[in-house]
């Protein structure tokens, strides 16, 4: 007999919270730059990774440096070992932040500072560019935060989406200019596809603030809460987030995205939240009523027609997830259990996660893109029905680890992996997830969905 989801009263236990917030050594950020040119040595002369408030994480992987309030570009002589990085007025002292900040090179260039402040001690761009190194003979490779296709444009390598005065200048000035976007981002071959234990262990502490934050909210929200009251109980620290925080309900909640409000939460309101932190996202949805009976009498089968087969697509996803599995099969998984158009799900049924949200999926249609380990991953399958039976949504991180991978997690990192092993057990023995030994979750929650908030405790698993 097929197995399948049912709703039972479970005890999520309390996984705990780290002590220790890992941190990465100047060997990894100089480690990286040497991969960067070995990967690059025989296709670029330069690379110009280029950032901004909203998109520094190429930036950041490099150098452990982000542009907060301004904007930055690293330039990475490829055929040499010298780095240049150019920072607006603000910039220039938080580069203190970089671990390898003796081995970059700071330029101001106050185009890169906000609006009113001082301009008068940069040099000209082109100035700035040929003493990097960049003549007529080199091929400068620009990273910005995407690359494109021959579904988008006839010309891939000529779209770009950083500053048109970066990418006119340096067309005049190098022969060769394209976009190397791919180099950090591709699916399975850029440099975030994959990740050193250290940074593996990075996302599982910020994993582990995001989840408990989503499980404070789903655990203690109540009716005639504002919104914001709601959010507060998640208890943030300061970690940068990755995402704007959500919380909304009612016919707000049909959007997914909004920020909370003022609005007065109500019994009987959909209801949606989503903390996103830098290496972490979790999310829960569901409807603030503490059983069927309290649902619209029109959507009173919510569980059978919507909530139990997603949670069984979401454990066909985790059991059929590991080392060498194909994005194509994750997708056709998903979609053999709620390819139905009522259940409307579009987007891709996950995707890698890094320091943004959203680096790149290799689980797509079709997808012959093999998940290897040291992958960080979002479960991500968000049923967008646009009917009166709104959604439900599992989205918790996990990581994908070789046996290598595990020991050295286990060694240099005892707290985390005790976490993560005690979430295994929860879900293999509580909620029936048969998960691989390489399958890593990194989030308290563990796929605990209750699809009845106020009832936070009922939730769904898998029996025969």
């Amino acid at each position: 007999m097929a197995r399948r989801a049912e709703l039972a009263i479970l005890d999520l236990p309390d996984f705990g919270l780290p002590t220790v917030q890992p941190t990465l050594s100047d060997n990894i950020y100089l480690n990286r730059l040497s991969k960067l040119r070995e990967r690059c040595k025989d296709e670029y002369s330069h690379m110009v990774v280029y950032g901004d408030r909203e998109h520094s994480a190429n930036i950041a992987y490099l150098t452990g440096f982000d542009p907060r309030f301004e904007e930055a570009a690293l330039i990475v002589d490829i055929e040499g070992d010298e780095q240049w990085i150019m920072v607006g007025n603000e910039g220039m002292g938080y580069l203190e932040i970089s671990p390898i900040k003796e081995s970059l090179q700071p330029v101001l260039y106050q185009p890169f500072s906000l609006l009113g402040q001082d301009r008068s001690m940069s040099s000209p761009l082109k100035d700035i560019l040929q003493d990097t190194g960049i003549t007529r003979n080199s091929r400068v490779g620009v990273a910005g935060w995407k690359y494109y296709s021959k579904e988008e444009t006839e010309t891939p390598d000529q779209w770009m989406e950083v500053p048109s005065y970066l990418v006119d200048t340096l067309r005049v000035e190098a022969s060769q200019v394209t976009n190397a976007t791919h180099v950090f981002m591709h699916q399975t071959d850029g440099l975030r596809a994959t990740n050193e234990v250290e940074q593996l262990a990075v996302f599982e502490y910020a994993s582990t603030l995001t989840s408990q934050a989503v499980k404070n909210v789903i655990f203690g929200v109540k009716p005639d809460m504002t919104e914001y009251q709601a959010v507060q109980l998640m208890g943030l620290n300061g970690y940068p987030i990755s995402v704007h925080t959500m919380l909304s309900t009612g016919e707000r909640a049909w959007m997914g995205l909004p920020s909370p409000s003022s609005k007065i939460i109500e019994k009987g309101d959909a209801f949606t939240t989503a903390l996103g932190l830098q290496g972490a996202l979790n999310s829960r949805a569901g409807w603030l009523v503490e059983d069927e009976t309290q649902l619209p009498k029109k959507i009173r089968d919510y569980i059978p027609k919507l909530a139990a087969p997603y949670f069984e697509a979401v454990v066909d996803w985790l059991e059929l997830m590991g080392i060498g599995t194909t994005g194509g099969d994750l997708y056709k998984v998903v979609h053999d259990r709620i390819g139905d158009p009522f259940y409307g799900v579009e987007l891709n049924p996950g995707h890698l996660i890094h320091l943004d949200e959203w680096v790149n999926s290799p689980i797509y249609e079709g997808s012959k893109d093999r998940i290897k380990p040291g992958m960080a991953i979002q479960v991500d399958i968000i049923p967008g029905t646009g009917t009166e039976y709104f959604t439900s949504n599992i989205e918790d991180g996990i990581a994908i680890g070789d046996k290598g991978t595990r020991n050295r997690l286990m060694e240099k990192y005892p707290e985390a992996w005790n976490r993560i092993t005690r979430r295994r057990d929860y879900m293999v023995d509580e909620l029936g997830i048969m998960l691989k030994p390489e399958v890593l979750p990194f989030s308290n929650l563990a796929s605990h969905l209750p699809p009845f908030i106020l009832n936070p405790s009922r939730a769904f698993r898998m029996v025969e």
